[in-house]
């Protein structure tokens, strides 16, 4: 499995999500949640964060930041090993606390749109896995950024930026009407279950970026202003997308003519469909040869691309 993405730049918005090694709790109890947001605004501090929600669930947890400057990776690497230490030392225990590479999805930041359904997403999350009690509210649930949201200001963790989720929810005023509003806004979306954004959900879920369609051509456009590691991210998403592009077209491909995926493989290197679908690879996406040639059990590129060849001059005399 390919490696999580870590496109990074100025400004740059994730919802993040990390679970406990082998799916064990990262809280014994309510010490070790304070001691988690504790260690969360300290890292707020040192890597220019600011918060728009979290969530703390029982074995993993839900984290939606903003990045005033590209430090999402030293971030999360400063706050998860802090967070490690700290949880090891107080139970007196050794080694991994959480499992393998954290997820971030990058959020469009152009249209608060998705930075509310994604803080939307975190906020219900307590609802959604069956964690309220009964006649609990959503503001009821204290390991989650919402029943900060309905404080006053000064009563709120600094690290907690509100005002572009009160926004996007059509709140002009951080004051007691507009948390009241906010309120009632989720107390609906509790009730409606979040079904209308399901799909958006899914989104969430399982992609790397949630944002309008051209997003990536956007933060590329960010990227080629900038040298260092932050472009090299960049390219490997544009990578990474014409893969999925790629990968569509051979599923589409395969389809059209009822040919399973595994037969397909089997077929002779040189099959006639292979080429075919070679070059249809080459027209339409920026994939390597090489990578063709791996994908479709098509032998070695130099014998790909002559047998490319030989199909495109057959083609030219059959339109002479």
């Amino acid at each position: 499995m390919a490696r999580q993405l870590r496109v990074e730049y100025e400004g740059a918005i994730y919802h993040v999500m990390s679970r406990g090694d082998r799916k064990e709790p990262i809280f014994e109890d309510d010490e070790d949640r304070l001691k988690f947001l504790r260690t969360l605004g300290e890292t707020c501090e040192r890597a220019d964060w600011r918060v728009h929600a979290y969530c703390l669930m029982g074995n993993h947890f839900h984290l939606v930041v903003e990045t005033a400057k590209p430090t999402l990776v030293s971030g999360m690497k400063w706050f998860l090993g802090t967070y490690t230490q700290r949880f090891n030392a107080r139970h007196r225990v050794r080694g991994h606390l959480f499992a393998g590479r954290y997820k971030s999805l990058l959020v469009d930041g152009s249209d608060d749109f998705y930075l509310r359904v994604v803080c939307d997403y975190v906020h219900l999350n307590p609802l959604r896995v069956g964690m309220l009690g009964e006649g609990e509210s959503l503001e009821d649930y204290a390991w989650s950024s919402f029943p900060e949201y309905l404080k006053p200001p000064r009563k709120r963790v600094e690290w907690l930026r509100v005002d572009r989720l009160l926004g996007e929810h059509g709140i002009r005023q951080d004051n007691s009407r507009g948390r009241r509003e906010l309120l009632e806004i989720m107390a609906t979306r509790c009730a409606q279950e979040g079904h209308a954004e399901e799909k958006l959900w899914s989104d969430i879920r399982r992609g790397w970026r949630f944002g309008a369609e051209d997003f990536v051509e956007r933060i590329a456009g960010m990227g080629q202003a900038r040298e260092g590691n932050s472009s090299s991210h960049l390219s490997d998403a544009l990578e990474e997308t014409m893969e999925e592009k790629a990968r569509a077209i051979i599923r589409a491909f395969l389809e059209k003519r009822g040919i399973g995926m595994e037969a397909f493989l089997k077929r002779r290197k040189g099959d006639p469909s292979k080429v075919r679908l070679a070059g249809e690879l080459r027209r339409k996406t920026t994939m390597t040869m090489a990578w063709i040639a791996k994908e479709l059990n098509a032998g070695v590129p130099q014998t790909l691309w002559k047998a490319l060849w030989v199909s495109d001059q057959k083609c030219d005399n059959t339109r002479d």
